[in-house]
């Protein structure tokens, strides 16, 4: 098997060069699958003329109607498949390589789909906030720029304004209906949405705490409070992902 080229957007320093919560799902993903793969690594400047060179469509609309062109991207030379949004991307490794453990369990897409609509208000905006200024810091010069001004234009201020006393509170009870639902599956399997086994929903949650973790330090205040959270539930939900956490540079 030839690796999958995995497109990427890196930081300034190999410590948080992978962070970015959309590609952190695939990269999950392939490592969860044990799949062979290589990054490569496009600065946000070059995204779309990256994505309209190797053919991967467009993921979103702009406000002014014209295409949006996002990572993660991966070209498939077994295939010769180019897969654009990490969704996407991960019911087309469950189809291309069916040996591999799967992300979508046959009968589970309304639950993961039901569950990452929790998550979205509950979790990832509250960590977006606190994590945009970090982020923008984090990136290259070229990368900088680009991410302050579109960053800037969707929330409508500025990243310095992004964050909030609120944030954290509102985490907290983000993380908490997420807790309440998880507890469902009884004691022994409350840290996984299948219980045993990581699904692609589950994915989401990690690349979205990891997002936290790598723009903010491990050793950052937020990161050790989230940790702590809940008697150790997300510090036993992130140790399930330690061993899928690998980056090539």
């Amino acid at each position: 098997m030839e690796p999958i080229v995995f497109y990427d957007i890196p930081a300034r320093e190999p410590a948080c060069m992978a962070w970015s919560p959309n590609t952190w799902r695939t990269r999950y993903a392939l490592n969860y699958k044990g799949l062979s793969y290589k990054t490569e690594w496009v600065e946000y400047p070059d995204i779309e003329a990256l994505c309209k060179k190797i053919g991967a469509p467009p993921t979103e609309k702009k406000p002014d109607g014209s295409d949006h062109y996002t990572f993660p991207v991966i070209f498939d030379p077994n295939t010769q498949r180019v897969v654009a949004d990490s969704g996407a991307i991960a019911e087309y490794l469950d189809a291309a390589y069916p040996d591999t453990p799967k992300l979508f369990p046959s009968g589970t897409r309304a639950l993961q789909a039901a569950f990452h609509q929790l998550l979205r208000p509950s979790v990832m905006l509250h960590i977006r906030n606190s994590v945009l200024l970090r982020v923008c810091q984090n990136l290259r010069p070229r990368s900088q720029e680009y991410f302050r001004r579109t960053r800037e234009e969707g929330i409508g201020r500025t990243l310095e304004q992004a964050g909030s006393e609120k944030d954290w509170p509102m985490l907290v009870r983000g993380l908490t209906l997420v807790k309440e639902c998880l507890d469902a599956n009884g004691e022994e399997g409350n840290v996984l949405l299948m219980g045993d086994r990581i699904c692609f929903a589950d994915i989401q949650l990690a690349a979205m705490l990891t997002w936290m973790r790598v723009s903010l330090g491990e050793n950052s205040e937020q990161w050790r409070k989230l940790l702590s959270l809940h008697e150790g539930r997300w510090a036993q939900f992130m140790e399930r992902f330690s061993k899928y956490q690998q980056v090539d540079f």
